[in-house]
C-alpha cells in the first residue's frame, strides 16, 4: 500500500498539522499520580480474583489438560485453539486470517458463563495497561503523548508514548477508571470538541444520496432502523430501554453497514452483544428487558423465534437498506470501486492519493475516513493559530479521532466556544467547497479542576 500527497494544499495541511500537534504534545496533560497508583493496586487485585475464579472452572481445567505446556490466559491464539479446535465451538467472529476470534465481543457472543470471568479480567487488564502507560510516560505529573501523521494509510493520525487515542470508551466502567486520572492545569478546565456525524456527513459529500442528506439534516436513521429491526410501532428516545435498542441499531447495524459489514455479523452483534440472546431457539424471558417484557418475548410475538429467524430478518433489512433506502449511495460504491480497479488508486477530496492493493471496503472507506480526519486537522491547525496569535492561555492538548481536547482558562471559555464554532462549522466549509452539507460540533465542558469524566 502506498500513499501520495498530490497537492501543495495537502502538503501544507500535513506540515502545519505536525507543528500544531507538536505544540499539543509539548503542552501535555496533567495526571493524578496518587489516583493512578491507588487504582493500579485495586485493578491488579481484582484481576487476580477474577483469574482465580476462572481457573476454578471446569472449562479452565479442560483447557489445562488439553494444552501441551503451561496455559497462558493472555494468549488469544492458545485460547482460540482450545475453544474452536478442542471444544469444537463454532466461532461467532473471525480474524483477518480466517481463524476464530477471541476478542471481547467474540467471547461474549459465545455466551459461555465461565468465560465471563476471563472477559471481565481482560477488561481490567486493558484499563491497567492504560494507567501503567500513564505512570511510565509521565514527567513531573504530566504526560506528553505523541501524535503522528505518517503511520496510517488513510493519512489519519495515530498516538503513542502513551497512546492517547486508546483509552477504553465502549465499556463505561473502564472509560471512567482511565479518564479520572487526567486533569487540566490548576485553575483550568477541560473542553472536548467533537464533530457530530462527521464521517457520515463526509460520505454524503462523495455519494450525494438525497435520502442520506435528509436523514442527516432532518431524520433519525438509527431510530428508523431500530423500529425495523425490533418491529416497533414507535420509538421513544427518552425511555432508557428504547435508548438501548436505538444504540443496538446504531452500533450493531447502521455503522457496520456503512463500513462494509454484512447481515450475519450484524445479526450476531445485535442479538448476542446488545440483546443478550443466545444462538439457537429462543424462549420467553430471555435477553434484555423493556417495559413490555423481555426482548425475546417481544420478538417471538412477532414471529421471530430463533437466532436463525432473526438473521434472515436482518438479511431482508440489509437488502432494503441499500436497494431502497440508499440506492444512490449503493450506486456510488459500485462506481467508486470500479474506478479503483481500473486505475489502481483512489483520490481523496483533500488532495491525497492511496494506491496499491485494497479490498472493496478499503477503497470505499479510505476516502471518507481520511477526508473526515483532515477536516478535524484543519480545524485543529486554525484553532492552534488563534490561541497563539491572540496570546490566550488556553491550549490544545490532544486529539482523538473526530474530537479535540483543550485545557481552558475559565475566563476564556465563552470566547473560545464562539470561535471554535466559527472555525469548525463556518470557516472550514467556506475554505473547502466540496463540503456541501452543514457541519456540527458538540462541546462538552468539564468543571474547573475536575477530571476528564465529570461533565458539566
Amino acid at each position: 500500500m502506498d500513499t501520495h500527497v498530490r497537492s501543495e494544499e495537502a502538503y501544507r495541511l500535513m506540515h502545519d498539522g505536525i507543528l500544531a500537534l507538536a505544540r499539543a504534545e509539548r503542552q501535555g496533560i496533567r495526571v493524578d499520580m496518587e489516583y493512578v497508583e491507588r487504582k493500579r493496586i485495586q485493578l491488579a487485585r481484582r484481576m487476580q480474583q477474577l483469574e482465580d475464579s476462572f481457573k476454578a472452572t471446569s472449562l479452565y481445567r479442560h483447557w489445562e489438560h488439553s494444552t501441551k505446556g503451561k496455559v497462558n490466559i493472555n494468549s488469544g491464539v492458545q485460547l482460540g485453539n482450545f475453544l474452536y479446535g478442542v471444544k469444537k465451538i463454532e466461532p461467532t467472529r473471525f480474524t483477518d486470517t480466517g481463524k476464530g476470534s477471541t476478542d471481547e465481543e467474540a467471547l461474549q457472543e459465545l455466551a459461555i458463563p465461565e468465560l465471563e470471568f476471563l472477559v471481565k479480567r481482560n477488561k481490567y487488564k486493558k484499563a491497567l495497561d492504560v494507567l501503567e502507560a500513564f505512570a511510565r510516560e509521565q514527567v513531573d505529573g504530566y504526560i506528553h503523548p505523541f501524535f503522528n501523521l505518517h503511520l496510517v494509510r488513510t493519512f489519519r493520525s495515530s498516538s503513542d508514548s502513551p497512546n492517547f487515542q486508546n483509552i477504553p470508551k465502549r465499556d463505561a466502567e473502564m472509560y471512567s477508571i482511565c479518564r479520572k486520572a487526567l486533569f487540566p492545569r490548576p485553575g483550568h478546565q477541560l473542553l472536548e470538541v467533537d464533530y457530530g456525524q462527521l464521517e457520515v456527513r463526509i460520505s454524503y459529500c462523495y455519494n450525494r444520496d438525497p435520502k442520506l442528506e435528509y436523514d442527516i439534516m432532518h431524520g433519525d436513521m438509527h431510530a428508523d432502523m431500530a423500529r425495523e429491526i425490533f418491529i416497533l410501532d414507535s420509538l421513544d428516545k427518552s425511555r432508557s430501554d428504547h435508548k438501548v435498542l436505538r444504540q443496538a441499531a446504531k452500533n450493531g447495524f447502521v455503522f457496520p453497514q456503512f463500513y462494509g459489514d454484512y447481515f450475519k455479523n450484524c445479526a450476531t452483534n445485535i442479538a448476542n452483544g446488545w440483546c443478550k440472546l443466545p444462538k439457537g431457539k429462543w424462549s420467553k424471558g430471555m435477553g434484555v428487558t423493556f417495559e413490555e417484557g423481555n426482548i425475546s418475548d417481544h420478538l417471538i410475538s412477532k414471529g421471530i423465534k430463533s437466532f436463525s429467524a432473526f438473521e434472515n430478518h436482518i438479511k431482508r433489512i440489509e437488502t432494503d437498506f441499500w436497494e431502497k433506502r440508499y440506492p444512490d449511495y449503493t450506486a456510488w460504491k459500485d462506481r467508486w470501486y470500479e474506478t479503483y480497479k481500473k486505475y489502481g488508486y483512489i483520490d481523496m477530496f483533500t488532495g491525497f492519493r492511496c494506491w496499491g492493493p485494497m479490498s472493496r471496503n478499503d477503497s470505499i472507506n479510505y476516502p471518507v475516513q481520511g477526508a473526515a480526519f483532515h477536516c478535524l486537522l484543519w480545524s485543529f491547525i486554525q484553532l492552534d493559530k488563534l490561541l497563539l496569535s491572540e496570546g490566550l492561555q488556553s491550549r490544545l492538548i490532544g486529539q482523538i479521532h473526530d474530537s479535540m481536547i483543550l485545557d481552558v482558562l475559565p475566563e476564556e471559555l465563552e470566547y473560545l466556544k464562539e470561535k471554535i464554532h466559527k472555525i469548525t462549522c463556518e470557516d472550514l466549509p467556506a475554505t473547502w467547497k466540496w463540503i456541501i452539507i452543514p457541519l456540527e460540533v458538540d462541546m462538552e465542558v468539564y468543571p474547573v479542576d475536575s477530571p476528564w469524566i465529570e461533565e458539566k
